[in-house]
């Protein structure tokens, strides 16, 4: 585990601002979510934390570490490992061979070998060890195509969790799950809580205040709030923002 620092933030396409001065600190072993209306810059935000975009100025630190300017892959080697909002598994692939994959880019492998050492023992034990964190290990062997959304869903948090992280940033796990899956999701993030440092982006308010220790709210590419579940829930300008919209939306 180890601590994820934000400072001072910004990024721009043109005229639109749309990461403003962003500073924000996870304590190692919590569970940060970012909250916030749609447009307001979160997808924008943790692309900028993956390395998938880089910031037009500000820093992003692991531990002591600043990574700023490194790469996606530099970052995922260091332990930060970003699940994405709209999946991305292989479809022709078992949920086995997609968390392989990871494990063997995590050690630093050629895909092209993928053929030669799927069936090595090692491989195949660090992609179960993933797959049961998820929740997963009973359809190990199942297409990912044949995989329900709920199933995919944590299909990417198994193949997150197989390149080792650190710092896990989950960018709306829950969007487009609903009932048991949802709940089944929420419960093994919530085993995992203490064991990662996450970044939760979510627009499930009953997941954000089920699993974080700490919320931040962004509007408009700013950081407007930071702190518990309960004091966010009832800060007056939070409600305003976007809280009380949502939970009007929700009656």
């Amino acid at each position: 585990m180890t601590s994820l620092t934000v400072t001072n933030l910004n990024k721009s396409f043109g005229a639109l601002k749309v990461t403003d001065d962003v500073s924000l600190s996870v304590a190692p072993g919590e569970i940060h979510a970012i909250i916030g209306p749609n447009g307001a810059g979160k997808t924008t935000l943790i692309s900028q934390l993956s390395g998938q975009l880089h910031a037009d100025s500000g820093q992003v630190q692991i531990g002591d570490t600043d990574i700023s300017r490194l790469s996606m892959p530099e970052r995922v080697k260091l332990g930060l490992a970003r699940s994405f909002q709209i999946t991305s598994v292989l479809p022709g692939f078992t949920a086995l061979e997609n968390v392989a994959l990871a494990v063997q880019a995590r050690h630093g492998s050629s895909f092209r070998f993928f053929g030669a050492v799927v069936g090595e023992e090692p491989l195949n034990d660090a992609a179960m060890t993933a797959l049961r964190e998820a929740g997963l290990d009973d359809r190990a062997h199942v297409l990912a195509k044949s995989l329900s959304h709920g199933e995919h869903r944590r299909l990417e948090l198994a193949i997150a969790l197989a390149t080792e992280p650190r710092v896990l940033l989950l960018d709306e796990p829950l969007a487009g799950v609903g009932g048991e899956d949802a709940e089944t999701f929420i419960e093994n993030l919530r085993k995992m809580k203490g064991r990662f440092t996450m970044v939760l982006i979510e627009h499930d308010m009953d997941a954000v205040f089920a699993l974080a220790d700490r919320v931040s709210v962004l509007v408009y590419g700013r950081i407007i709030a930071t702190g518990a579940p309960a004091d966010i829930r009832n800060d007056p300008e939070v409600r305003a923002a976007y809280l009380g919209e949502e939970e009007g939306e929700a009656a």
